[in-house]
């Protein structure tokens, strides 16, 4: 798997915001030799299903590309994709555990997670808990009981929105 080059990721986000877009998520794909860039982005505070259009990532990609195939630390082949968050919407900064408190989430850890016996939680985003230092937080979930959990950031590897269809 490709390994993340630092300079990019710290760039891409500043890149993303001059577009008036969010970067959401950056996975590294691909091998070292031919990384794939995966990026993924939306409007500020659009609502889940109301946000970036298949022609708004065109455009982030025309844009990103000519800095990118400049890029000394790139390889000469890579690929880029940018895509929309989807309606299960990864959270992986701070910003996006406020921004969807009260939606529904699907959490995975390290290990069993808020004393249970599954790395996996689901139930209703209720927010963070603040820790000593910026990015020391908890994101706390409301079970289905009713209980709220605080479960530290350093142990969630993956957290999403969770899809429901209406009826």
């Amino acid at each position: 798997m490709a390994r993340p080059i630092p300079e990019i990721d710290r760039e891409l986000e500043a890149r993303i915001e001059a577009l008036g877009m969010e970067l959401v998520e950056v996975e590294w794909a691909g091998s070292d030799r031919r990384p794939i860039l995966r990026i993924r982005v939306d409007f500020p505070d659009s609502e889940p299903g109301a946000g970036v259009t298949v022609n708004d990532c065109a455009r982030a990609s025309r844009e990103l590309e000519p800095w990118l195939d400049e890029h000394p630390l790139l390889p000469e082949k890579y690929t880029i994709e940018v895509s929309s968050p989807g309606v299960e919407r990864p959270l992986v900064r701070r910003r996006d555990f406020v921004r969807f408190a009260g939606e529904e989430v699907a959490i995975k850890g390290h290990a069993p997670l808020a004393g249970g016996k599954s790395s996996r939680l689901e139930g209703e985003l209720a927010g963070v808990e603040d820790g000593p230092e910026e990015e020391e937080y908890a994101v706390k979930v409301r079970r289905k009981g009713g209980e709220v959990v605080s479960i530290p950031r350093t142990e969630i590897v993956r957290a999403q929105l969770v899809f429901r269809w209406k009826d």
